[in-house]
């Protein structure tokens, strides 16, 4: 294991792991929560995905444009990974925010940050917690419907919960850097 995803792991069980009831968005009930944005909001943990998530893209045979997925979620860590990608060298890999809702005035689109993008750019869609994948799937329809390839789905942590098997009955395969087994052991 890297010394960036262990110390990911440490930063994630200080800041985003707790033991307590919540409703999940997904409407099931859980007895933990992962608050990943705690984690990805952080400096240093802002830094350790981005830089996690900029060596998968950095490995692939095609370059990447873009980076992004559902707002709030997603957000720092699209923003963490494109700044990244500025100072390592490689191919930019601009960050893009899928909105819940269209935007109600001007373009009305789900997707913000498409000047960087054109149509057919390759991009990977990303974000801090994913339990049954509805949320991931929903953000990778949106860049589908707005003409991006999304080649790939990121989560920073797996809850374990469905998300992998939604994700594939799909045709894709999800990618996580921790799962909740690393949260709990």
């Amino acid at each position: 294991m890297s010394e960036a995803r262990e110390r990911l792991i440490e930063l994630l069980k200080e800041l985003s792991y707790e033991r307590r009831k919540v409703v999940l968005a997904s409407g099931r009930e859980s007895d933990f929560y992962v608050d990943g944005k705690q984690t990805t909001l952080h400096a240093e943990g802002a830094r350790l995905v981005g830089q996690l998530i900029l060596e998968q893209i950095r490995a692939l045979e095609t370059p990447i444009d873009g980076v992004g997925g559902l707002t709030m979620g997603a957000d720092p860590i699209a923003t963490a990974t494109s700044v990244l990608s500025s100072m390592d060298g490689g191919p930019l890999v601009h960050a893009f925010y899928v909105r819940k809702e269209a935007k109600g005035h001007g373009t009305k689109t789900y997707v913000e940050g498409r000047k960087n993008l054109p149509d057919g750019s390759r991009v990977i869609v990303v974000e801090d917690t994913s339990t049954t994948g509805g949320s991931a799937w929903k953000a990778v329809e949106r860049c589908r419907n707005e003409g991006l390839n999304v080649v790939m789905l990121i989560t920073v942590v797996n809850r374990l919960e469905g998300a992998n098997e939604f994700i594939a009955e799909r045709g894709m395969k999800l990618h996580s850097l921790v799962t909740l087994n690393d949260l709990t052991d």
